[in-house]
């Protein structure tokens, strides 16, 4: 009885031993078969990236050649470049620069003197100007200039002083401006009867007296050298008794002076 109770036991024991080490042999596969799993999944993934790695860097060599060849190129060409050729570079834009200024320089000096000789030129040429007066009417002398010296006058029958010209013209002949200038005046002078005044530049003035009529302008106007003032008539109450005639007269600088000097 012993003996087989004791059988049972060490059978019991042995199927206990071997359920245990089956066990432990089926969690260790297990657990192996989940490792490897792991593992294997992390091993081609790592590969993966090494290749998409290798692949990008395989992109970038030849970009990154080119561009250290062309680097090389540029440089290569400067450094090339000898350092008396540079100089030489350096001292044409130099002269250049230079060459421009001196340029500039004599182009404005050349304005400049123009301009001088353009300023020095133009009143000398109006000074001409303003001393071609015309005869303001065609015709002889009936009495001239005596300033300084005494005249006999038929309508006063006395010998006076004359401080114009008396220039005979038919009556309405028209009279015109001697030189351009302003009509001062247009008034009844006691003396010379309707007379016309027009100043001039440089200090001149002409007086043209006798007239029949001057309604042809108006005091404070601009008038042209040839311009018709008025007409010749006989409304001088001093020279009454003379022929037709135009009384004309030139004053400068407040100065009665000889028309004959100036009429050209």
């Amino acid at each position: 009885m012993r003996r087989r109770a004791r059988k049972r036991n060490d059978d019991m024991n042995y199927r206990n031993l071997m359920f245990w080490t089956g066990g432990v042999l089926l969690i260790s596969v297990i657990v192996f078969g989940i490792t490897y799993a792991v593992y294997s999944s992390k091993v081609k993934n790592e590969a993966r990236v090494s290749a998409l790695n290798t692949k990008k860097v395989g992109e970038l060599i030849p970009s990154l050649q080119t561009t250290i060849e062309n680097d090389t190129e540029t440089a290569s060409t400067v450094i090339g470049k000898t350092v008396n050729e540079m100089q030489e570079t350096n001292d044409a834009a130099n002269v250049q620069v230079e060459e421009e200024k001196t340029k500039l320089i004599e182009e404005n000096i050349e304005c400049v003197e123009e301009e001088q000789e353009e300023a020095q030129e133009l009143p000398k040429e109006e000074q001409k100007k303003e001393l071609k007066f015309i005869s303001p009417v065609e015709g002889e002398i009936l009495k001239a200039f005596a300033k300084d010296s005494l005249v006999f006058s038929e309508t006063l029958q006395e010998w006076t002083t004359h401080i114009g010209i008396d220039i005979k013209a038919e009556k309405t002949t028209v009279v015109k401006a001697s030189e351009r200038g302003i009509v001062k005046s247009i008034k009844n002078d006691p003396r010379y009867g309707l007379a016309v005044t027009v100043e001039h530049d440089d200090g001149f003035k002409t007086v043209y007296a006798n007239l029949l009529t001057a309604e042809f302008v108006s005091e404070g106007e601009s008038v042209k050298q040839g311009q018709t003032l008025g007409t010749v008539g006989t409304t001088a109450t001093f020279e009454a008794s003379d022929e037709p005639h135009l009384h004309f007269e030139i004053w400068k600088d407040g100065e009665a002076i000889n028309p004959n000097i100036y009429l050209k």
